[in-house]
């Protein structure tokens, strides 16, 4: 069901927002409580702090109108109500990949395979 929901919200907001504030997003994942009726969609921002508040924003604007999109396209006794939350582990990995390139792990120092004199 989750995966159901990611799909949709991610196509809806692609697709169908047309809001100019919205800049490039992701939809990371989906999380839902068991009885089915309130969503956490987790989504990624491409840009700075201002760009990612001001896609934040209208993100929560929109959030009726996403709602009711998923309700004609995902079949469920209750339309989920949703929440977007910023997803930080986008950032983390964002920094880690610009760790590795300001410090590239060492390369291994001996060629023969192994530290015990290679058997």
């Amino acid at each position: 069901m989750a995966q159901e929901l990611r799909e949709a919200a991610a196509q809806i907001i692609e697709r169908e927002l047309k809001d100019p504030r919205i800049g490039f997003i992701t939809v990371t994942r989906v999380s839902i409580t068991p009885d089915l009726r309130f969503a956490r969609i987790h989504v990624g921002v491409l840009g700075d702090e201002q760009q990612r508040q001001r896609s934040m924003d209208a993100l929560h604007q929109a959030k009726g109108f996403v709602r009711r999109q998923i309700g004609r396209r995902v079949r469920t006794r209750y339309t989920p109500d949703v929440v977007f939350e910023y997803d930080r582990g986008l950032d983390a990995s964002d920094r880690v990949e610009e760790l590795l390139r300001e410090n590239p792990p060492a390369a291994a120092e001996s060629g023969d395979g192994g530290a015990d004199g290679g058997e």
